[in-house]
């Protein structure tokens, strides 16, 4: 037997060496190739993650007009939501021996001219302007899907009707229109609120119903017609979620605006009656004392500023914050901003 022909010893240990030309893998090398497969498919799994249900809050966040409008509209709600167990004073309580007293303790905004606390006063009115706003808000909801649906998604005699209805409708400022309902009903909350929503969700439809068309002809829309939705279906999971950033910010102006036209017609006699605590009509008992004592005037002024302002910058932030082409524009436009390429000499 030639030392040729003797078979060779393996190796000890657990490596088995190629076979030449087989280009079959060792068992070493198929266990580290496989860590490394599972190592990089659990790599490239993150990033296909679905994103969180609440991942818009934290890009609003991020925002600052975002964050400031829901500061205060925060701010707000809660201090409605306090004063409806809890003020300082009874907003309604008149002490004529403290009428006009300067700000401090225990009357940290000052009294009105017959002694009643003005930081109660804004505190109740807080539950008022938080109560018109919501209702209105889902007054302006309501007609304005219903009458952009009308619009959207029905016949072309329909549409056309309701597109003519809407355009002389929307002729008619919001606070004209509460003013003459105001005028023949009487003057209350529930006819601001309705006056209101009626108004703005015209506003709404005007603005929501050309965004509908536009969905409307889009391919995952013609794939749920074609697999037997309804229209109402189809327009519930379609369409609205694919509206709803303009929708958002209309409806923010929506209440922003019912804040001002209820503290408009408080402030004309045609909004909450004497007896409701109202930001407004502290305003308009106020502002005759305006020379005399103008630090009084201040808060109501300030109160309904922040709060408008508040809503209308939280609209802004929930439109940017939810609509995703938005999102990715600003943060194109961040990259190219941040890296702006050299010229080298």
């Amino acid at each position: 037997m030639t030392p040729d022909d003797q078979a060779p010893t393996p190796p000890s240990g657990d490596h088995v060496p190629d076979v030449a030309g087989s280009g079959a893998p060792s068992r070493r090398t198929l266990g580290h190739d496989a860590q490394m497969v599972g190592h990089e498919r659990t790599t490239d799994a993150s990033p296909d993650a679905p994103p969180s249900r609440w991942a818009w809050l934290g890009r609003l966040w991020r925002l600052s007009t975002g964050r400031f409008g829901l500061i205060v509209v925060l701010v707000v709600v809660a201090t409605a939501i306090v004063a409806t167990f809890w003020t300082p004073f009874d907003p309604q309580q008149v002490d004529i021996s403290a009428r006009w007293a300067p700000p401090g303790w225990p009357h940290l905004l000052g009294t009105d001219a017959t002694g009643r606390d003005i930081l109660s006063l804004l505190m109740a009115g807080a539950r008022t302007t938080v109560f018109v706003a919501v209702g209105a808000g889902v007054i302006a909801t309501i007609v304005g899907i219903a009458l952009a649906a009308l619009g959207a998604l029905t016949a072309r005699w329909m549409r056309e009707s309701v597109a003519v209805f809407v355009d002389i409708l929307i002729a008619f400022p919001v606070l004209i229109i509460a003013m003459m309902i105001s005028a023949v009903w009487g003057g209350s909350l529930g006819v601001v609120i309705w006056s209101v929503g009626i108004g703005f969700g015209v506003n709404i439809a005007r603005v929501t119903r050309p965004e509908l068309r536009r969905v409307l002809h889009s391919d995952f829309v013609v794939a749920g017609r074609a697999s037997g939705l309804t229209p109402a279906q189809n327009l519930i999971r379609h369409l609205l979620p694919n509206v709803a950033p303009v929708f958002i910010v209309q409806l923010s102006w929506g209440m922003a605006v019912a804040v001002l036209a209820e503290a408009g017609l408080s402030y004309l006699g045609f909004g909450a009656p004497v007896t409701e605590p109202s930001w407004g009509l502290l305003l308009a008992e106020l502002q005759q004392f305006i020379t005399v004592y103008p630090l009084s005037v201040v808060w109501p002024g300030l109160a309904i500023t922040l709060t408008v302002l508040g809503l209308n910058l939280l609209g802004d932030g929930l439109r940017e914050a939810t609509d995703p082409t938005l999102s990715h524009a600003r943060g194109a436009g961040r990259v190219a901003r941040t890296h702006m390429p050299e010229v080298v000499a």
